[in-house]
């Protein structure tokens, strides 16, 4: 048995006026040079035991060792935080200075450590992380997997024994998560730093040496990663969810499959059914039904009077004609269809955020042409005002949008400003608010900075859906939410497009713009790299790869399973179309079990 390095025995945090504990009566051991990973729902308590373990803040009651050191003192929380670092969900948080390397080395100059040693560390922190040649770059224009890399090398520069990585991963693009999750790991490996992973992830959690959920401030379910996934109901019960790979597992179970049990990853997956097949003594016939989700056509392309948005050759350039000039956009063309459920996909940095700001008149650029609904957003004398009453935009980030003292004032700025009556703004209010699943006598009159962070951005939805929009814009709506609160917001924003509302979604997460969207948009690098129906765009699976983005692990089975000698169609990504196929192959099945 290792040593161990966290002690945590009952321990208890309250905040000031709540009338429960956040974390309560923790009894949890982690030992030297572990990977441990926390899952549970927002609000469970899982930052909160995380600044307890960085001695920001110190238990209520209970007793916490960390490397030895029981944080009493401001001095033992200055010991503690010596040897535990922390890197948080928004690097933007953490970064402090204008360029990389002082970033790096602004822990150090804190702690006193002489200057050649500072130089020292920051170049190894740098190198350690990769970002060696962005020493002398501005922060400000790093993408946010950079960014992520900058925050991590000014902690390793402090040369802690703990790294507490606090839902790190949340805002970045498929790439960015992998990468810095196995900066995380190789530093685990390598380095024997321990590390606390917390998460909503659970493709990252299943690759952790040990698993803790909390729920409600307490320990729900802890061990190994199967172990924990094995209990398939009870983590759907507290929210959460379980990789794919083990849904389908389930799903092929029913249809007659015998698979061994707790199956957890695509290659696990394909071997298994692989050896099925052998067992079997099958011969893989093709079946002409699963030759490809394309043989009913392409959808017929509808007459361009359908569509309500349409970009012609938009090019945008920030900060023209200074060393930090950079090109966001390059000659976008689309056009998106009235009532169509539509995403915009790319990597961090790829221009998403930049073109969606164009489609409501944010930002106004030159050359190209945005018109919606006919109307050319570009000329001088366009009522801007009234495209926004048409177009509504729901930033990534509800906390920069809601300003006001109460949720009702809040989702009533909108109205107001359109100068409806007050019995009317009133009346818009409550069901917008209604619309977003939430209660008006419950929030009206709360403070909008005091809702969790899934309410904030019902609320700014709501305050969106009070203009009455015909066009919905979203900016990562579901980024950084748990996975049931990820369900929610997604059955929240399909159940308003299947309203009658046009919706446009970015996102980073490939399962949801599979499962929601009619039609997808892939940028890269500021350019239109594809665009067409989610199996048209994911059969492109290694070239999406390249440029930072991913495709839903059945997808990646279905490939996998393809090269074996099954007959797969092309473009399946959804489980129930992947376990069909499946089924179908081994002859266990016409699919009606999934």
């Amino acid at each position: 048995m290792k040593k161990a390095i966290i002690e945590a025995r009952d321990v208890c945090f309250r905040y000031e006026d709540a009338p429960v504990n956040a974390v309560d009566k923790v009894n949890l051991t982690v030992a030297q040079g572990e990977f441990l990973a926390i899952l549970g729902r927002n609000g469970s308590g899982k930052s909160t035991f995380a600044k307890l373990l960085n001695a920001l803040l110190l238990p209520s009651s209970g007793e916490l060792t960390v490397n030895g050191i029981r944080a009493v003192s401001e001095d033992d929380c200055y010991e503690v935080r010596k040897s535990c670092g922390m890197v948080f969900q928004n690097p933007d948080n953490q970064i402090v200075t204008t360029i990389v390397e002082e970033d790096c080395a602004f822990g150090l100059e804190n702690l006193g450590v002489e200057p050649a040693e500072i130089r020292r560390r920051v170049d190894e922190a740098l190198h350690s992380v990769g970002m060696t040649d962005y020493a002398q770059a501005s922060p400000s224009m790093l993408s946010g997997g950079q960014k992520q890399r900058v925050a991590v090398a000014g902690v390793l520069a402090m040369r802690p024994r703990i790294i507490v990585f606090d839902e790190s991963t949340a805002m970045l693009d498929p790439i960015g998560r992998r990468d810095v999750f196995a900066l995380a790991r190789r530093l685990n490996v390598e380095e024997g730093i321990t590390v606390v992973w917390i998460t909503h992830f659970m493709e990252e959690a299943a690759l952790a040496d040990r698993l803790v959920v909390m729920d409600k401030g307490v320990i729900a379910l802890e061990g190994a990663p199967r172990e924990v996934f094995a209990q398939t109901d009870r983590v759907l019960a507290l929210g959460l969810d379980v990789p794919e790979v083990m849904k389908l597992a389930d799903a092929l179970r029913k249809g007659g499959v015998d698979l061994p049990a707790e199956l957890m990853t695509v290659n696990e997956m394909a071997v298994a059914l692989c050896q099925r097949r052998e067992a079997l003594n099958q011969t893989v016939v093709c079946h002409s039904k699963l030759s490809s989700v394309f043989d009913d056509g392409h959808p017929a392309q509808p007459d361009e009077s359908q569509n309500v948005i349409e970009v012609k050759k938009l090019t945008h350039v920030y900060m023209p004609g200074t060393p930090f000039e950079a090109r966001a956009l390059n000659e976008i063309t689309l056009a998106v269809r009235e009532g169509e459920f539509a995403g915009i996909i790319g990597h961090t940095g790829s221009g998403k955020s930049t073109l969606v700001t164009h489609l409501n008149g944010l930002e106004r650029s030159e050359p190209g042409v945005v018109l919606v609904k006919g109307t050319d957003l570009g000329l001088k004398d366009t009522d801007l005002i009234a495209v926004r009453r048409t177009v509504g935009l729901v930033f990534q980030y509800p906390e920069y949008q809601l300003f006001e003292e109460t949720v009702a004032k809040d989702v009533a700025y909108g109205p107001n400003n359109l100068g409806l009556e007050p019995n009317e703004v009133s009346s818009r209010v409550n069901w917008a608010i209604r619309q977003v699943g939430l209660d008006p006598e419950q929030v009206a009159e709360k403070s909008p900075f005091e809702l969790s962070g899934g309410q904030k951005r019902r609320v700014a939805i709501a305050g969106v859906l009070a203009m009455k929009p015909s066009i919905l814009i979203l900016d990562e709506p579901a980024a950084g939410l748990d996975p049931a609160g990820r369900r929610e917001m997604l059955s929240l924003i399909r159940s308003i497009h299947d309203s009658g509302t046009t919706v446009v979604m970015v996102s980073h997460s490939m399962d949801d713009v599979g499962r929601y969207c009619d039609r997808l948009f892939v940028l890269n690098k500021g350019e239109m790299a594809y665009s067409g129906t989610p199996a048209e765009v994911f059969i492109h699976d290694e070239k999406l790869h390249d440029i930072g983005l991913d495709v839903p692990e059945c997808a990646k089975l279905a490939r996998r399973l393809r090269q074996a000698g099954f007959d797969m169609p092309e473009g399946i990504y959804r489980i129930e179309d992947v376990c069909a196929a499946i089924l179908e192959n081994l002859r266990g099945g016409s699919g009606a079990g999934c």
